[in-house]
């Protein structure tokens, strides 16, 4: 097929790649405008973008879709450039109506999440931090309402017990662009069906405020959360007075004072939770690196409460 792309992250980017290798031409890529990255906040281009370029398609970058006259290079990609399909991935704006309609084969998305479970901008945290056993890709066509289209095909994955949101990202960003083009090599034979009422779920965007780690709730919910937030936005405690970020962490049966240190050594630190304990195995001082808790000790000394 012919298509129009729109996509920001390196999730999308892997998508994109696939179907370039699988043969499909791009008229048109839309990505989010470059922004400012790094120590020294240069502007960066999106995973995206470095994809599109690097395979000589051209590249639009609009800050937004609401006024009318943005969406000409979308027409003009329909139209002059016979897309006749648009596929989205992680793009990061919402396509109004007038949009979705260009293409005359309609637009579909690529979503992280067995749908109708975890609609919204975080699928892949969210699932972690519920502790769900399972999640997939969905492919579906797009209509106004937020990730609610219809499904066209999915696949569902295991979630491993020591999957972080990086590794999960990884594993989906792959599943992704093999099962896009799955469908587009089938497209015509899909049925669509609509998303069942029941087990709606939102995966809201991750605010930083939600770092912070608190000691009264249970092991096994803060062991999670550190999962969820590696890499972004990285689960934070404070030990010594200091704050910390925490990369890995572990459920270990022991009682205490929520946030008493019960152990320090090389094995790790364990600190007293609100159900059982959590043992912090990777750790981050402020302008420092990850370490090993038996690294982060030496520099750090903690005693037990």
């Amino acid at each position: 097929m012919k298509l129009i792309f729109a996509g920001t992250p390196d999730f999308a980017a892997r998508a994109l790649e696939a179907l370039l290798a699988a043969g499909h031409e791009v008229a048109l890529v839309l990505t989010q405008p470059d922004r400012p990255a790094g120590r020294g906040m240069v502007l960066q281009a999106s995973a995206v973008k470095k994809v599109a370029l690097a395979h000589g398609i051209p590249v639009f970058q609009p800050e937004r879709l609401k006024d009318p006259a943005t969406h000409e290079p979308i027409r003009a990609a329909c139209v002059d450039g016979a897309a006749e399909l648009m596929v989205v991935a992680a793009y990061g704006l919402i396509l109004p109506q007038a949009v979705l309609d260009l293409p005359r084969r309609g637009c579909i998305n690529i979503h992280a999440s067995l749908l109708p479970r975890w609609r919204g901008a975080a699928p892949i945290h969210r699932a972690i931090e519920a502790g769900d056993a399972q999640t997939g890709i969905t492919i579906m066509q797009m209509e106004a309402g937020l990730d609610t289209g219809p499904m066209l095909l999915s696949k569902a994955i295991d979630i491993d017990m020591q999957d972080t949101t990086g590794s999960l990202h990884d594993k989906l960003a792959e599943l992704g662009g093999k099962l896009v083009v799955e469908a587009l090599a089938c497209f015509d034979q899909l049925v669509a069906t609509p998303q069942p009422e029941a087990g709606v779920t939102y995966a809201n965007k991750i605010d930083k405020l939600e770092a912070r780690l608190d000691w009264n709730q249970p092991a096994v919910t803060l062991a999670r959360r550190v999962r969820a937030f590696n890499p972004f936005p990285g689960a934070v405690v404070t030990l010594a007075g200091e704050p910390v970020k925490v990369w890995r962490g572990d459920v270990v049966a022991a009682r205490g004072r929520p946030g008493q240190v019960l152990a320090a050594d090389g094995a790790g630190i364990v600190v007293a939770c609100g159900e059982d304990a959590l043992r912090l195995t990777e750790l981050q001082k402020p302008g420092g690196r990850r370490v090993a808790s038996a690294d982060f000790l030496h520099g750090n000394p903690l005693r037990p409460d």
